[in-house]
């Protein structure tokens, strides 16, 4: 079987509180782990997307509407449905699998990545935060 759930891979979640939601594979674990023993992978994904701006908008309302909310979670494979883009953000430096085990690294973990997606989203290349998928969620 071809290994295709790598990292950086954009997948969309299909099960659980942020089914419908986009994210990013930043670990795969196919053999499973001890605790897991079965495949599943650590994502870090987008729960708040940002909201459509116009252009009478204040620099204050426009700020406001291009946040993100972004979580970090480990999810099965099969709760997962691949995408064919992949994202040159670099998340492993911040994501880690021993960021879950408390509840503080997890705060501090998912603040990181919301300034990473936010970054991403600004900076308009590539904007992982903005492909369609408006039915879903």
């Amino acid at each position: 079987m071809v290994k295709f759930l790598k990292s950086n891979k954009a997948v969309i979640l299909l099960q659980g509180r942020f089914a419908g939601r986009k994210a990013v594979i930043v670990r795969s674990f196919d053999d499973g782990t001890r605790d897991r023993p079965y495949g599943h992978c650590l994502v870090a994904g987008i729960s708040k997307y940002p909201a459509k701006v116009i252009r009478k908008d204040s620099s204050k309302k426009t700020a406001k509407k291009s946040r993100v909310k972004a979580f970090v979670k480990m999810v099965n494979y099969s709760h997962v449905m691949p995408t064919r883009y992949t994202l040159d953000v670099d998340l492993k430096d911040v994501v880690t699998a021993d960021a879950l085990r408390s509840r503080d690294k997890k705060v501090t973990t998912g603040k990181e990545i919301k300034k990473r997606f936010e970054e991403r989203f600004k900076s308009g290349k590539n904007r992982f935060t903005s492909f369609g998928f408006r039915t879903l969620g």
